[in-house]
Parts: structure tokens; C-alpha cells; sequence
């Protein structure tokens, strides 16, 4: 089986439209340099009109945000019938709501910090002051305050101090409607990639992030030189073998397919945590994906085209 005709979907118009496109840009030449011929689209108003007119024969979406994660474009792709890498739409939705997986993966067995999910409207109506209170006499300091739904660390703080919660929670807003709010959880952070080979789940190395300050932010995960990546993670054999075993079960619990990545915490009794999982893990020069699929000794190219072909199986 051959692929004559493949579209790499990157752009859009959320936060995250230059990383995106960043994405794109390197699965599409990474394909390219395995003889694919593929071009990269944006998620615009040609975008119904040309996949119709000239139906490729699958996509590779690598968009992020809202419309790239929340299932909605590949509601849109399943209606033109064109075969596409990643999860479907159900469980797109269902990971892109971090309280949601972390309730499946925490009856699946998985250790995930204690938290609470609360809109913006709730501390409207109810009064901010005194629901923060609460939050803190629940959930103790430090904690972590970061979207509901959303990735790449936009409107995400750690809060050392009840002072600093509100304008945590304010950061937060500005990204979402609602906040998850979790018990901080200190250690060794990690992300372990989960690809498909031949329709069976494969844990990749984990990589170590090793940020400035311990803050993994936006930019500390998206401009080269800012973070240090470690692959595979500096963890002893059986800690390795649990985070593995981890970013498995996530994968097949929330139901994704091809790809995926969990991002994990490694305390210091060495149990892990889950903290939440990419549907639409990133592939710039700094992304922890391409880097694990580095050091498990395989091209990205490749395992692009693999997956390509996997769903015209």
C-alpha cells in the first residue's frame, strides 16, 4: 500500500496557531524526506472546500487547542470520510477535559493529585474570597491552578502561598472558563509517548524536563535553550517500568489510538502521578514526542508514515 496524496492540518486559530504550525511544518518535511507526497493546510474557511474537491488519501492533523484537541475537526474529517491519525472525536472530548481523564484514569489504578474543578460562574456567584478558602482547607498548599480543558501550560501556576492563589485563578481565567485546582505534587517531571505499531500500543523512553526554575511554561517549552530535555529520564529501572505502565494505561483507558503523550510526576518515594494526557502531542525542535522517538532509535518520518498508512489498513 502506498500513500499518493497526504495532508498535514496545522495552523487554526487558537493560542497555539505558531506552534501548530511549527508541528506542521516538521511532519511535513519529515515526510518529505521519506518520499511522502504531502502538502500542509490550514484549518480555514478553504479547508471543507479543498479536502472535497481534492480528497487526500489521509491526514496527519497536528493542531492544538480547542478545535485540534476537543474532537470537533475530526467530527469534520469523519464527515468527508477521509481517513486521519489520532483519536476519534468521543475520545478526543473526553481527554481534552483534564477532571474527566483523571477520573478514568484514577479508577483504572493510577496515582493523580487530589483537585477540584470549579467555572469562573462559581466564584461569581458564591463570592472568590470565600471559595478560596475553601479550596486551600481542602487541598492544602502548594497547589497547581491551570485551564480545565487546554494545553501547553497557558494560564497553568504553581501557588506556594494562599496570597498568590487569586491571581493564579485570574491567569487561569484568561484561558478558560473553568479552573482545575490540584494538590502540587513535587519531583521529577516526565513525559512518556505512547505510539501504535502494527494497531499495538508502544511506550517510548520517557524524557526528563528540566526547566528554569522547575517552570515548565510556554516558554520554557517552546524556545529552544530555555528547558533541559533528558532521554531517557534519569529513573531507576522498576520507576521507569511504573511511568511506562502508566502512559499505557492512560492510553488505552481514555480510548485514543496512534498517538498519544501523558505527562507524569515522580515523587520522591518514586510513586508516580498522573497529570494529563496529549491527544495531539507536539513536533517542534522541542517537543517531547519527536525527542522519545529519537532515543527509541526510530524516525519520526517513518513512524509518521507507519501511522499514515495503519488507517488506510
Amino acid at each position: 500500500m502506498e500513500l499518493g496524496h497526504v495532508v498535514v492540518l496545522a495552523g487554526g486559530l487558537s493560542y497555539e496557531r505558531e506552534v501548530s504550525l511549527r508541528s506542521g511544518r516538521r511532519v511535513t518535511e519529515a515526510l518529505r524526506a521519506r518520499g511522502v507526497p504531502v502538502e500542509m493546510r490550514d484549518a480555514d474557511a478553504t479547508l471543507l472546500d479543498s479536502l472535497t474537491d481534492d480528497p487526500p488519501d489521509a491526514v496527519f492533523p497536528v493542531l492544538h487547542g480547542a478545535v485540534g484537541e476537543d474532537g470537533s475537526i475530526r467530527d469534520v474529517l469523519e464527515l468527508l470520510d477521509v481517513p486521519y491519525v489520532g483519536a476519534r472525536p468521543d475520545a478526543c472530548r473526553v481527554a481534552w477535559d483534564k477532571p474527566t481523564a483523571k477520573s478514568i484514569v484514577r479508577r483504572a489504578g493510577l496515582h493523580t493529585p487530589d483537585s477540584v474543578a470549579l467555572p469562573k460562574e462559581i466564584f461569581h456567584d458564591l463570592g472568590a474570597a470565600s471559595v478560596l478558602d475553601r479550596i486551600v482547607h481542602r487541598l492544602g498548599l502548594p497547589l497547581f491552578v491551570k485551564p480545565a480543558r487546554g494545553g501547553a501550560a497557558l494560564g497553568a501556576s504553581a501557588v506556594y502561598e494562599a496570597s498568590g492563589l487569586s491571581a493564579a485563578m485570574v491567569g487561569c481565567f484568561a484561558y478558560g472558563d473553568a479552573a482545575l485546582v490540584e494538590r502540587h505534587v513535587s519531583g521529577t517531571e516526565i513525559a512518556v509517548s505512547v505510539i501504535e505499531r502494527d494497531g499495538v500500543p508502544e511506550a517510548l523512553p520517557p524524557v526528563e524536563i528540566v526547566a528554569p526554575g522547575g517552570r515548565y511554561d510556554y516558554t520554557a517549552r517552546y524556545d529552544a535553550g530555555e528547558t533541559e530535555f533528558v532521554t531517557p529520564a534519569r529513573l531507576a529501572p522498576e520507576v521507569a517500568d511504573r511511568a511506562t505502565a502508566a502512559a499505557l494505561t492512560a492510553h488505552r483507558t481514555l480510548g485514543l489510538r496512534d498517538l498519544s503523550r501523558t505527562d507524569l510526576i515522580v515523587d520522591e518515594h518514586g510513586d508516580v502521578h498522573f497529570l494529563e494526557v496529549d491527544i495531539a502531542p507536539g513536533m517542534t525542535e522541542t517537543s517531547l514526542l519527536p525527542r522519545a522517538v529519537s532515543a527509541a532509535g526510530l524516525d519520526l518520518g517513518t513512524v509518521a508514515q507507519d501511522l499514515l498508512l495503519a488507517r488506510l489498513a
